[in-house]
């Protein structure tokens, strides 16, 4: 595996370029406002009637509609929603697509499952931080950046790696250090990762615990503390130091109950489901849903939406975070 870090990348590359980047949600102002502050001639694409229109310009940024960007650029970042971008490249992109442009993606999502498949002259790479927007902005702000993973998937410039790596450093990556993959890896990886733990499993748990508690009797307010406050703690400790930083960290009572008990919920069978479910990631079917979905009006996502909305655990937990004006403040952001 390849790490880069600040000695191994130069702003020199991208500085040469006219950048535009596509979207300016989490993800796409933190990119737009780095690489500007970092002395990277940059504007922004957007629908006409994107509200986040005003925004940008209001953070002193120079706004296009997407046509215009790509026109005036020769490196072109895609940060619209993964269910858009193949209508966004086919109606905005592709039509303004210049020889020797370069592409660039947050995510591999589009290029690996083939939506999107430019032409040969032109350069795709992706920078992909592994952290939502804000923080990759926050941290910036602060001196510092959150890691990146980047990939090459052409190349005939020769010269795309350079140009990746350059944009890593740009946004604050390369201070964390930028790990070298593939579209294909980044991709498989990141929606198991998604469904499997981080958004999917770890919240299917949560109301579980939950759930178990309150039926048999115990006060919703004490569920909730259990099994979704205290969760940001435990994570705080994995994120410091992994298992050994919790463990070392809990009581005794808790460091036994949990290896002794854990892994009878999270099992064999588990394990087995989890395998499904990186099958579906690997072999198309869930890329395939997921954009039906979205076709057909995102139906399904709605539904869940409104299911997860009601379910009791968020009903106590509004009420409860009241009393804590920093998670208020935080949501606010």
């Amino acid at each position: 595996m390849k790490v880069y870090y600040e000695q191994d990348a130069s702003l020199e590359k991208l500085k040469e370029k006219k950048i535009a980047v596509l979207g300016y949600g989490s993800q796409g102002h933190a990119h737009a406002l780095n690489l500007n502050e970092s002395g990277m001639d940059v504007c922004v694409g957007l629908r006409k009637e994107s509200q986040s229109w005003q925004k940008a310009e209001e953070a002193g940024l120079t706004v296009y509609t997407i046509s215009e960007a790509v026109q005036k650029s020769n490196v072109i970042m895609v940060l619209v929603p993964d269910q858009t971008q193949k209508e966004v490249y086919e109606a905005e992109i592709a039509p303004n697509l210049k020889d020797g442009d370069t592409l660039a993606f947050g995510h591999g999502f589009n290029i690996h499952y083939k939506s999107i498949v430019p032409p040969e002259n032109i350069n795709v790479m992706m920078i992909a931080p592994k952290s939502p927007g804000h923080l990759v902005r926050r941290t910036f702000q602060q001196g510092n950046g959150v890691p990146c993973l980047i990939a090459v998937h052409q190349d005939p410039s020769g010269d795309t790696l350079e140009l990746a790596l350059a944009w890593a450093k740009g946004i604050g990556g390369t201070k964390a250090g930028v790990i070298e993959t593939n579209f294909k890896n980044e991709t498989e990886t990141d929606l198991f990762g998604e469904q499997a733990v981080l958004c999917g499993g770890s919240a299917e748990l949560i109301k579980a615990g939950f759930e178990v508690l309150t039926e048999a009797g115990y006060p919703p307010e004490l569920a909730y503390f259990e099994c979704m406050h205290e969760m940001k703690l435990i994570v705080d400790l994995y994120y410091e130091g992994g298992l050994t930083r919790m463990n070392y960290s809990v009581s005794d009572t808790a460091e036994y109950g949990g290896m002794t008990r854990g892994s009878r919920l999270i099992n064999q069978e588990t394990k087995n489901e989890m395998k499904k479910i990186l099958t579906e990631v690997q072999d198309g079917s869930f890329a395939k849903e997921f954009i039906e979905d979205n076709d057909a009006g995102q139906k399904r996502l709605n539904e869940l939406r409104e299911i997860n909305k009601n379910h009791p655990i968020e009903k106590v937990g509004s009420e409860l975070r009241k009393m804590m004006s920093w998670a208020i403040k935080a949501n606010e952001k």
